[in-house]
C-alpha cells in the first residue's frame, strides 16, 4: 500500500471496479496489518486512520459515488463540490449562491477568515463577507468508548460549545465500532454564516478505552480464562466473560497456559459481514489456601511424578 496517496482506492490497493466485497477484504487485511496494538512502527497509527477513512467512503454507497464523481477533478477537494455540478464545467464550483456542498475543515480558525481565504472576495462577496447563507464548517472530535459499548452499541450525549454556546447532541452508536472508525453526524458541525445557513456536518472519531480484562484486535477481542491445574489437566467445562455476556467453554485436557480457545463471532459485531473471534487465553491459577488434607493430597500426586529413584521433595 502507498503511504503517501490520497487516492481511497490506492490506500486499499484495489482497483477503482472493485467489489463491495473486494473493499471489505481488503480493508480487513490492512486493518490486522497496521492497527496500533499489533503494530509498533511509528507510521502504523496514521495508515491505520487512512484504511479506515477510506473503508468508510468506498463501503458506502452514496459517499463512493460522490467520490468517483468529484475525486478526479477536484482531488481531496471532492467533499466540498455542490452536488449539481457537473465535473468538467469551466470555472470553480464556490461563488455566488454556494450550495450545502460547501465544506469546511473544522478547528480554531476564526469562520470569517475561512470564508475570506477560500472565497477571496470574488464574485457574490462584498468586502470579503457573504451576501447569502453559507454552511457552517465540518467539525473533527474524538470519543471515547468503553469495550462494551462498542459491542453494543446504543446512545450518548454529547455537549458541544460553538460560536453561539453550548449545544447538547444525541449520538447513535452503532454496534461494533471500532478503534479509528469514524462516525458522520450531518447537520452537527459548525453554525452556518447568515439566516437559515446550514450547520456543517461533524465526524466523531472512535476510541476505545483501555480495559482490564479485554485485549481487541480489530473487531477480535482476547480475555484471560483462569482455570484451576486440574481443569487444564483434565479437561473441563469454563465460564468466560465476553463483552456481550457470559458463555461456556471447554478446556481441552492437557491445555497449557496461553493456550488460545477460538469463539468464533463471539467478537465486535460487524454490521457489514461477519463479526469477530473471542479468543480466551488459558491462564493456569494455583489454590491459594489449601487444607493439610488437599497440601497430602498435592504432595501424593508430585511423588507419582518423581524421577524413579529419587526423591519427590
Amino acid at each position: 500500500m502507498a503511504t503517501t496517496t490520497s487516492d481511497y482506492y490506492e490506500v486499499l490497493g484495489v482497483e477503482r471496479s472493485a467489489s463491495a466485497e473486494d473493499i471489505q477484504r481488503a480493508y480487513r487485511k490492512l486493518a490486522r496489518t497496521y492497527h496500533p496494538d499489533v503494530n509498533s512502527d511509528p507510521g502504523a497509527e496514521d495508515l491505520f486512520k487512512r484504511v479506515n477513512e477510506a473503508n468508510e467512503v468506498l463501503s458506502d454507497a452514496g459517499l463512493r459515488a460522490r467520490y468517483d464523481k468529484f475525486s478526479p477533478q477536484f482531488g481531496d477537494d471532492w467533499r466540498k463540490v455542490p452536488e449539481d455540478f457537473e465535473p468538467g464545467a469551466s470555472g470553480a464550483p464556490f461563488g455566488s449562491g454556494a450550495g450545502p456542498g460547501v465544506y469546511f475543515s473544522g478547528g480554531g480558525a476564526d469562520f470569517e477568515d475561512l470564508l475570506g481565504g477560500l472565497f477571496g472576495g470574488g464574485s457574490g462577496f462584498f468586502g470579503g463577507r457573504p451576501t447569502g447563507p453559507v454552511p457552517g464548517p465540518d467539525v473533527e472530535a474524538e470519543i471515547e468508548l468503553p469495550v462494551e459499548d462498542a459491542y453494543a452499541g446504543g446512545r450518548r450525549s454529547l455537549t458541544m460549545r460553538t460560536a453561539t454556546g453550548v449545544r447538547t447532541i444525541e449520538v447513535n452508536i452503532p454496534a461494533g465500532v471500532v478503534d479509528g472508525q469514524r462516525i458522520r453526524l450531518a447537520g452537527q458541525g459548525g453554525d452556518g454564516y447568515g439566516d437559515d445557513a446550514p450547520r456543517g456536518d461533524l465526524y466523531l472519531f472512535v476510541r476505545l478505552a483501555p480495559h482490564p480484562r479485554y485485549r481487541v484486535h480489530g473487531r477480535d477481542v482476547t480475555v484471560e480464562l483462569p482455570v484451576m491445574p486440574w481443569e487444564a489437566t483434565l479437561g473441563a467445562t469454563a465460564t468466560v466473560e465476553t463483552p456481550g455476556g457470559r458463555v461456556d467453554v471447554k478446556v481441552p485436557a492437557g491445555s497449557s497456559s496461553g493456550r488460545r480457545l477460538r469463539l468464533r463471532g463471539r467478537g465486535l459485531p460487524n454490521p457489514r459481514g461477519s463479526a469477530g473471534d473471542l479468543y480466551a487465553e488459558v491462564k493456569i491459577v494455583a489454590p491459594q489456601r489449601l487444607t493439610a488434607d488437599q497440601r497430602a493430597a498435592w504432595e501424593a500426586l508430585a511423588a507419582t511424578y518423581a524421577t524413579p529413584g529419587e526423591s519427590a521433595a
